[in-house]
């Protein structure tokens, strides 16, 4: 089982940019298709971005898409996420997740990833 830990959340203010990372240990981090999730209070946690095992393809919540970049590092089992043009609306916590493989039609689910970090904290402020 992989481990999966967060860093680089924090405060910023509209329109500023953060980048998350992921680093994973346990595991065979270049088996895992990736993704980042995010749950706001009072709200279920929801599809952000994913990336394939390989890096083969990238997937967006329209939400996100042309602001956020996920990327992996498969020499160092890291996924990052690079947010840019950052809005309060985008404020949660933001998970790390990995499948062992998850097909397409459920890669936006977060019942198709077994492994989860602790989150970390992304507040926009306006």
């Amino acid at each position: 089982q992989v481990q999966l830990v967060e860093s680089g959340g924090g405060l910023v203010q509209a329109g500023g940019s953060l980048r998350l990372s992921c680093a994973a240990s346990g595991g065979n981090f270049r088996s895992y298709d990736m993704a980042w999730f995010r749950q706001a209070p009072g709200k279920e946690r929801e599809f952000v971005a994913a990336i394939r095992k390989y890096g083969g393809g990238t997937y967006y919540a329209d939400s996100v898409k042309g602001r956020f970049t996920i990327s992996r590092d498969n020499a160092k089992s890291t996924l990052s996420l690079q947010m840019n043009n950052l809005k309060p609306e985008d404020s949660a916590v933001y998970y790390c997740a990995a499948a062992s493989s998850a097909i397409t039609s459920t890669i936006r689910r977060s019942q198709s990833y077994a492994n989860w970090g602790q989150g970390t904290q992304v507040t926009v402020s306006s």
